[in-house]
Formats: C-alpha cells, structure tokens, sequence
C-alpha cells in the first residue's frame, strides 16, 4: 500500500463539477507539447489484471487526462511510485467499472455527461479549447474518464440502505450543522511587529477585550478595531452559516456549544484568543435533510467502499505491473528519481472544500477559524 496517496485516491474516486472546475481554471496557460494521436494501440502492456490488460498508451492518456484535470498532481506524475499508484487506480476502475450493472452504468454515463456540460460551460471556450490541446485531449477523453469513474461510484451506491445513510450521518453531523458567530482573534503573532506573543499576553489583550464587550460595548465595532483575524475583522468578526466543520476543532466545539448570544471566555486556539459570540445554529436533523445532501452521504458510503477495495482486494486482481522507470536526472537538473511502490493505498495530498479567505497563509488560512479556501480542490467524495 502506498499509504501517503491514501487520501488522493478518494479524492479521484468522485467527480465534482466545483472542484474540476477550480482546478481547471488554475491549469489555464500550462501547456506541453502535444502528442501525436495513436491510430492503433501497439504498445507495450504495463498492467495485467484479471480480465484485462492497460497498454502504454493508454496509461499515457490516463496520465494527460489527470494533468487536464488536476493540474496540482503534475510534478507527482514524475514519480514511479505514484505512477505505480495512477496505474493500479485504473485497473480498479476499470476492473470495477466492467463488473457494475447495466443500470448502474446508465446512471453513470448520465452523471457524467452532466457534470462535464457544468464544467466546460464554467470556463471559457477558448481556455478550454488551448487546455486541451495542451494535453492533446478531446472532449470524449474527458467524457471517458468521468464516464468510467461515475460509473463505480454509481454502481456502489446502488448498495446503500437508509440505515447505512443515517449512521453515516450520525458520524458527520458536524458536516451539515451551520453557525452564525462572531470572534475577536488575538493572535499568538503580533500582526504588525510579526513578533510572536508570549501566551500570557494574548490573554490579557483577550480578557480586555472580552470586558468591554461584557460592558456594553457593539461586538462589530470591537472586532473591526481590535480583531487579528484578516478574514473576519473587516465584517465585524462574522462568520455566517457556516458549517461548523470548516473550522478548528476548538473553535468548532465552541460554536457547537456556546448558548446562544452570550459573549464567550476566551477560546483557545492554534491561532491565538478568540472572543465569541453564536448569533443563530442549526442543529443537524436527518429528518430535514435535503435529497442533495442525503446524495452526499450516499456518494461518502461508496467512495469508502471503494478504498476498501483497493486496499484489500486489488492486489488479488493484479498480476503484473511493468512501468519503465524514471530515467535518474544529473545533479543540477530538474526531476525526480521516484522509488517504486507496492500497493494501491490512497493517502496524500490535500484537498479543500470552500471555505473563507485570508491573508498571509500559504493554504490561504482563515486565522481565527482554520478555514481553507478551495484553491485547486479534488475530485473526491462529496463531503466537506
């Protein structure tokens, strides 16, 4: 198992429209060179499996197809063990995509066929057009691909029972539990000096705070004037319905709990003191669930079915895998000499959700909650 890839396997297990269409969008202007189109497929096999065989070249567009679409993987497609990694998640979905039912493929060649129509019409023609002679691509490559992969998921799905749902749901309440809160953030770093705070003196800039706010005082004027939290300061330190998932474990725990309206103790994060206040929640009920969102926890089910395929199950399909290894690069040039791996495992990159914005963090981190904006976000299971 290549178990630092564990993560970006779930996140190629599920097709969604927002996140392909943010990574496409940053992929505009990255260009290779183009590829001749095979007439024939006479290529070497680099992959023997029960019931099938992947050629060279088509691992070769499976690679080009990934790039089109998740341009953030490109420099990891240098690497044979991730190599080794792409090359057994195709036979798993090709494998698993030739045993599905009629129905299941019906539903997914749908799936796909409107979740590609969103995502093209969300860039514009002409990018789309030079991205895929970037990578020497056609629509119905694109179609392919997506095609095949909604087709597992669907297939998988078809299993779910309204008890799996529901106790999938107890598990991920916080998934679907919104919260209106205000914060003022006292950051462990003091944003002007960029100095870092002793702990004692954060809290006692907090407790200040927090005695003004007890006098009186209106919380969004306090955190306009006194919040470190780039992403809030500016809109009086609110956070509106948001889901309390997107934030730290702390802050989310306190918005999850805090009664509603009273101004908090100051919470203790990793990114310093916070003074709350929960304006309105929304508890999460089952019962009120819209059938999107029970279609999230169905789509969860079967992305986790099919790790545990690939993790348990898929070497027992895997005859032979020959990938030619990466030349090693001279000292001084670029490139990456990758070790090869022996499994399937899928643990790794991170992916994002849409969160809020704010300055000065390379994940593009919300100081006071831990949100991440969805920059280049995943293929991958409809949660959070």
């Amino acid at each position: 198992m290549l178990a630092k890839y564990k993560k970006v396997g779930k996140v190629l297990s599920v097709g969604l429209v927002a996140v392909l269409s943010l990574s496409l969008l940053a992929a505009c202007g990255k260009k290779e060179e183009a590829k001749a189109p095979e007439s024939k497929d006479t290529s070497a096999v680099v992959a023997t499996y029960d019931g099938g065989t992947i050629t060279a070249n088509e691992f070769d567009l499976e690679q080009r197809v990934m790039k089109f679409l998740y341009p953030e993987y490109a420099q990891m497609m240098d690497m044979d063990d991730f190599k080794e990694y792409l090359v057994k998640q195709e036979v798993a979905y090709e494998y698993l995509s030739g045993k599905a039912s009629e129905e299941a493929k019906t539903a997914g060649a749908k799936t796909a066929t409107e979740q590609f129509d969103k995502m093209k019409a969300s860039v514009k023609e002409d990018q789309w057009t030079e991205m895929l002679k970037a990578q020497n691509l056609t629509d119905q490559n694109i179609k392919d691909y997506m095609t095949r992969i909604m087709t597992v998921i669907k297939d998988k799905e078809t299993g779910v029972t309204e008890d799996a749902l529901k106790a999938e749901f107890e598990k991920n309440k916080d998934q679907f539990t919104t919260a209106s809160v205000r914060h003022v953030l006292i950051n462990f770093t003091d944003p002007k000096t960029q100095k870092e705070r002793k702990k004692e003196d954060a809290l006692k800039i907090a407790k200040e705070v927090k005695a003004k706010l007890d006098g009186g005082a209106d919380f969004a004027e306090i955190a306009k004037k006194y919040s470190e939290d780039p992403g809030s300061a500016e809109k009086g330190g609110l956070y509106e319905n948001t889901p309390v998932s997107t934030w730290v474990e702390a802050f989310k725990e306190a918005a999850k709990t805090l009664p509603l309206n009273k101004i908090s103790d100051p919470v203790e994060t990793e990114y310093g003191y916070h003074i709350m206040k929960v304006e309105a929640r929304t508890e999460a009920d089952y019962a009120k669930l819209t059938a999107e969102q029970k279609e999230t926890l169905k789509s969860q089910l079967a992305a986790a079915e099919i790790d545990t395929f690939m993790q348990k199950d898929l070497e027992k399909i895997i005859k032979e895998v020959k990938l030619p290894k990466t030349e090693k690069k001279e000292e001084g040039t670029s490139g990456t000499e990758g070790t090869t791996g022996t499994g399937t495992g899928t643990e790794g990159t991170k992916t994002d959700e849409s969160k809020t914005d704010s300055k000065g963090t390379d994940a593009k981190t919300d100081q006071g909650t831990g949100t991440t904006t969805d920059s280049k976000t995943e293929e991958g299971t409809s949660s959070k």
